[in-house]
């Protein structure tokens, strides 16, 4: 991922991750997103309070464990998700096509939301 681009979209790379991720879901526990994100829940906890400053994720907490919070985009936040997964696709694009054959796209396609899947399920720790 090219640091410079992320921040051309007025985000940090970590706060990249967290929209990224919690895009197309319908929120994560902050246990989740950490480990989703591979960005520690020390780490976590100030890219998340910048994100609710700009109005872009919401804490609520889960009704069946006061202790965790889930996390969810904001209308604000499904909106930039949206541009910047469009943007950051394009960018990345032409990356993939030099490497990879289209057969070769589609099987790492596949690959990565088994990985993807398999993050989202891992239990909490």
């Amino acid at each position: 991922m090219d640091s410079r681009h992320i921040r051309s979209l007025r985000l940090t790379p970590s706060q990249f991750d967290v929209i990224a991720t919690l895009g197309d879901t319908s929120g994560l526990t902050c246990a989740e997103l950490s480990t989703a994100t591979l960005v520690t829940k020390g780490t976590l906890t100030g890219v998340l309070d910048r994100l609710e400053e700009k109005g872009l994720i919401r804490r609520t907490p889960v009704e069946s464990d006061r202790r965790s919070t889930r996390i969810c985009l904001t209308a604000k936040g499904e909106e930039l998700f949206r541009k910047i997964f469009a943007a950051h696709t394009a960018f990345l694009r032409p990356y993939f096509e030099r490497a990879l054959t289209a057969a070769e796209a589609d099987q790492l396609r596949l690959l990565l939301l088994r990985l993807r899947q398999s993050f989202l399920e891992a239990p909490s720790s």
